[in-house]
């Protein structure tokens, strides 16, 4: 199984909105062989508890345009790891140390990594030879 079209889609507008608010180390999971849940793991990170909280706001204000709000919301008043479900994807944005810490790319180091379709020159997404170090 793999994410579906949808699911793709749905990932990379978060992506774009995120990028906009200069989220930093952008990277998408397809999870859907390992979860039965959702389909992508969105993570994004970002230096402060002001910026997490922009990079929510761009992505739910993003999404809303195509009709999507999050089934769940967790971690807003703490700024330091927000979750957005929206079923299909799943958002998650880290202050850079927590992502550290929970090294979510880690614990999903064998699913397969979604092309944002994001400039290869922007910063905010993470360089694919990182990924792959990072799954080690």
């Amino acid at each position: 199984m793999t994410a579906t079209e949808h699911s793709i889609e749905v990932v990379r507008a978060a992506a774009r909105a995120a990028s906009d608010k200069l989220a930093q180390d952008l990277i998408a999971l397809d999870v859907s062989d390992r979860l039965a849940i959702t389909d992508i793991f969105f993570i994004a990170s970002a230096s402060t508890e002001r910026q997490v909280n922009a990079i929510v706001d761009g992505v739910e204000d993003e999404l809303h345009k195509f009709g999507l709000r999050p089934v769940r919301r967790e971690g807003r008043s703490g700024g330091r790891w927000v979750l957005l479900d929206y079923a299909d994807i799943v958002v998650h944005v880290q202050h850079e140390e927590d992502r550290i810490f929970y090294a979510l790319e880690r614990l999903y180091a064998d699913c397969p990594v979604v092309d944002l379709q994001l400039s290869d020159t922007d910063p905010s997404v993470k360089p694919v030879a990182q990924q792959s170090v990072d799954a080690e």
